[in-house]
């Protein structure tokens, strides 16, 4: 059986980040980031049209990770409470014992190894705290940085599936 209770709510750090839980505070970073044209270059239905937007998805999300449906991070940089970013397990299986990742940085903090310190620990809260056998993830075909991002954690294409809506469908294996 995986694990799904997310109470207390599992801060997650590395060298330079801590992963912290989505707080109704965070409605202005959160809609300043899913509006932002850069961050929303190859997702579909990401993009926040209001404030209030913002906010009906960050009651969905604490609701979703209450049911243990959803766990999501905000990503800060240490010594900052700072937003750059949005990391998550979601469309999480128990029958499966498999989630999905997704992920998202301020294009101002690219190329500086962030959202891969982020994705290691994620990836294993996932298999070693939830005990998942799979991760997947979708990316789009074009998005350069999330594929290399995904190969260098070792997850492979999947040949099972087709691509849907120009996305990419990549896995990840629990071997342990």
């Amino acid at each position: 059986m995986i694990e799904t209770n997310f109470t207390p709510f599992p801060i997650l750090t590395t060298d330079r980040l801590i992963l912290r839980p989505l707080e109704t505070s965070d409605d202005k970073a959160i809609f300043s980031h899913r509006s932002d044209a850069g961050v929303n270059t190859y997702l579909e239905n990401f993009r926040h049209s209001s404030i209030e937007h913002t906010q009906a998805f960050i009651y969905r999300v604490q609701n979703e990770i209450a049911a243990g449906k959803t766990i999501l991070w905000v990503i800060t940089v240490k010594g900052s409470n700072t937003f750059i970013g949005t990391i998550c397990l979601w469309n999480i299986s128990k029958d499966e014992h498999k989630a999905e990742t997704g992920y998202t940085l301020d294009p101002k903090f690219h190329r500086m190894g962030y959202m891969n310190e982020a994705l290691v620990k994620v990836i294993g809260f996932g298999f070693n705290k939830m005990k998942l056998k799979t991760i997947d993830a979708y990316t789009h075909e074009n998005n350069e940085s999330s594929i290399k991002l995904l190969l260098s954690n070792n997850f492979m294409q999947s040949t099972h599936k087709k691509i849907i809506g120009g996305n990419r469908i990549y896995f990840l294996l629990n071997l342990k």
